[in-house]
């Protein structure tokens, strides 16, 4: 059972269907909301404000307010946020490996991260 505990915790944090999207986005250069969204097919702007929110909580993300005209938000991740690197490295290895298993071997297509 305590071999669960930080798994749970984990996936607390990343779990879900978009923080992981989030932090790879913000990973290719996407700082600000409208990039970030627009990089994510499918997500809602109330959607990504409440995932940008729980990053940043959870200390992943980092939001600054940028004092220029107009005033812009820009949004970044966390050094706490890079050791996530190897996590992400081998989930994308993990899915390609699982799609070509259980679709065939064309299965990693261009609308896939």
């Amino acid at each position: 059972m305590n071999d669960m505990l930080p798994v749970r915790d984990a996936l607390f944090v990343v779990g879900g269907k978009w923080k992981l999207m989030i932090l790879i986005s913000l990973s290719h250069g996407n700082t600000r909301f409208t990039q970030i969204e627009k990089s994510i097919p499918k997500i809602s702007s109330k959607v990504l404000s409440k995932e940008l929110k729980d990053l940043e909580e959870n200390e992943l993300i980092k939001r600054t307010v940028v004092e220029d005209y107009p005033v812009s938000i820009r949004y970044s991740l966390t050094d706490y946020a890079q050791t996530l690197g190897k996590v992400i490295l081998e989930l994308h290895t993990w899915g390609i490996n699982h799609r070509k298993r259980i679709i065939g071997k064309n299965a990693v297509t261009a609308d896939h991260v």
